[in-house]
């Protein structure tokens, strides 16, 4: 009911006198009494500047909505000291898998860690696009596929993806980072790790199946199989590739998709992984693949290794149970950093976070990365967690229906980053699935506008 309906039902009511009206007033007093002090009380927490997001067009399909909590005071985090370990020992982890690589003291390699803005460009189609907006704003960074879930668009050498045969030559490796070295544009190359169907029905063993051998398929993965998180031979092929990239000049290796699958089984058949109480969480899994992945390519070659994670799993604890990605133990396995995929499209409609509800997420783009990760800080600000990197959304998520999303454009990038930067955070990567990116300096600064 809209406020004019309001004001209408209470007038056409017969019997409504001076003394009605007079209480009329002072509810009306009492309200701008209580609006008072909330300024006061808003104006006191440093919560006083309103970013709207207004469009002129009414066929775009949506009611502009004000986000109504932006920080003028921004808090810093401290620098980030890495140890080599930070997870407790575990036996049950160790009886049930190898033990960990141990590596001499004084042959690990800690590599300085970098504050990257990346942005990410696919099979590497949008390369130069990409090198001279690199060149033109504040970004330093590209993202490109070294293995995606269809296969390795490089030609890659690791005996596993050739016996497997999905290698192809989208790109040369050693090429694209000639090419951005000579701009001094840094590479990081991601690898889809668990969710890979081509491999799964390559090595079925290797798959996640059920108490009986059969291979289980997941109605939110395409109903597709998943390599299994707990089988070290998915380990050694997916390190086997970050190794070979890192001896071609890659500058980190990112891990995308190290996660179980999300949702129920096709046939509503239970994934077995063992006897209860018999084998480690899922979480132990995720964690001891990346504990591996770090003493072999970032301690062994001093090249970074990152991991991406779902954005959800920040603020829900039953989120992250069923992917297993646990966000305070996965941020003290050493990787170099952590890239919460904090896109707003990603989150309900309705979702309530710091007070707020978001009725519509997609629409509210600094609100809402803001409000995610100002209510984990106590988590990613202990002492030796790594570096948080948040993938922002650069994409408009028409898929989510009419009325639920907005056009995203710079602003509504650039809004993401004055979240990050406001909360302390300088690095990000911008996610575009089509690769492509507007013009702009992509610094967080909302006073300038940009085509």
């Amino acid at each position: 009911m809209s406020e004019n309906n309001i004001d209408n039902e209470y007038y056409n009511k017969p019997g409504n006198g001076n003394s009605e009206l007079a209480k009329l007033r002072q509810i009306i007093t009492v309200l701008l009494s209580v609006s008072a002090l909330l300024a006061v009380v808003l104006v006191t927490l440093g919560i006083t500047k309103i970013i709207g997001y207004v469009k002129e067009s009414e066929a775009s399909g949506y009611t502009p909505i004000l986000a109504t909590l932006v920080s003028t005071t921004v808090t810093y985090t401290e620098p980030v000291v890495y140890h080599t370990e930070q997870l407790e020992a575990s036996s049950l982890a160790d009886s049930y898998w190898r033990p960990l690589p141990e590596l001499p003291e004084d042959e690990v390699i800690v590599p300085e860690h970098v504050e990257v803005r990346a942005l990410y460009i696919g099979s590497g189609s949008a390369l130069d696009k990409a090198i001279d907006l690199c060149n033109n704003s504040e970004l330093n960074a590209i993202v490109i596929d070294l293995k995606n879930e269809y296969g390795l668009p490089y030609m890659s050498k690791v005996a596993t993806a050739k016996e497997i045969g999905y290698v192809w030559d989208a790109y040369d490796l050693d090429a694209v980072v000639e090419k951005c070295h000579s701009n001094n544009i840094r590479v990081i190359g991601r690898i889809v790790s668990f969710n890979d169907q081509v491999a799964a029905k390559h090595f079925p063993e290797r798959a996640i199946q059920d108490a009986d051998g059969n291979v289980v398929r997941f109605s939110n993965e395409g109903n597709n199989p998943f390599l299994s998180p707990y089988n070290e031979d998915n380990w050694d092929y997916l390190i086997a590739i970050g190794i070979e990239a890192s001896e071609h000049g890659v500058d980190e290796i990112q891990f995308d998709y190290v996660r179980f699958p999300a949702g129920a089984t096709k046939n509503k058949v239970k994934p077995y992984f063992g006897e209860e109480g018999q084998y480690p969480t899922k979480a132990e899994a995720v964690n001891r693949f990346l504990q591996e992945a770090r003493i072999r390519i970032q301690d062994t070659y001093g090249v970074p290794v990152s991991a991406d994670i779902f954005g959800i799993v920040l603020t829900s604890e039953g989120d992250a149970k069923i992917i297993g990605q646990d966000f305070a133990t996965l941020g003290m396995t050493g990787i170099d950093s952590c890239c919460p995929m904090v896109y707003p499209s990603h989150y309900a409609l309705g979702t309530m976070l710091g007070g707020h509800v978001f009725k519509y997420p997609d629409k509210e783009p600094y609100l809402m990365v803001y409000s995610v990760l100002h209510d984990c800080q106590a988590t990613y600000k202990q002492p030796g967690f790594t570096a948080v990197r948040p993938y922002l959304q650069a994409f408009t998520a028409s898929y989510i229906g009419k009325g639920n999303y907005i056009e995203y454009g710079y602003r509504e990038i650039n809004s993401q980053i004055k979240a990050i930067k406001d909360l302390g955070i300088t690095e990000f990567i911008l996610w575009d699935p089509s690769c492509k990116y507007p013009s702009g300096n992509y610094d967080g600064d909302m006073s300038v506008e940009t085509d």
